[in-house]
């Protein structure tokens, strides 16, 4: 993935992850004799595996120049509990009340961000700007949008 032209710049990209939201899991440790091993959990693997497949499905091979300002706006959609009353259920669905579970709307944003490095753009230090919501949904997903800030 090269840098693209200044007519073929990308401005905006949306897609969305499917499944239940997901969020960076802290580092493991492991000992072997003296020594201490770092290593990424493999759910957190997977989870930035599907964030990228998901990004360069729609993104057809583009990426954000370097030098840009990007604002990330990610909206986690949570599935409700199958034992919600109905009345209850109807308000989460229309968003009147919202998930206070985990995992962490920094946790959310982190994961989405650090997964789209060297894919999306050159480094997420590119990212000025950004909000992560959550909401409930009959259909659990995160969805992401990227876009250029124009400067005026």
């Amino acid at each position: 993935m090269g840098r693209l032209a200044e007519d073929e710049a990308v401005k905006q990209i949306k897609f969305s992850v499917p499944g239940p939201p997901f969020g960076k899991q802290r580092p493991k440790f492991s000992r072997a004799g003296k020594y201490v091993k770092t290593y990424t959990p493999d759910e957190t693997v997977k989870y930035e595996n599907l964030v990228k497949l998901m990004y360069q499905q729609e993104a057809k091979g583009k990426m954000f120049g370097e030098g840009v300002e990007l604002d990330v706006r990610i909206i986690a959609y949570f599935a409700v509990p199958k034992s919600t009353s109905k009345k209850k259920r109807k308000a989460m669905l229309e968003h009147k009340i919202r998930p206070v579970k985990k995992p962490d709307w920094d946790n959310i944003g982190k994961i989405i961000c650090d997964s789209l490095n060297q894919v999306a753009y050159h480094d997420d230090s590119a990212v000025v700007d950004a909000q992560v919501r959550k909401f409930y949904s009959e259909n659990p997903r995160v969805d992401v949008t990227i876009r250029v800030i124009e400067l005026d």
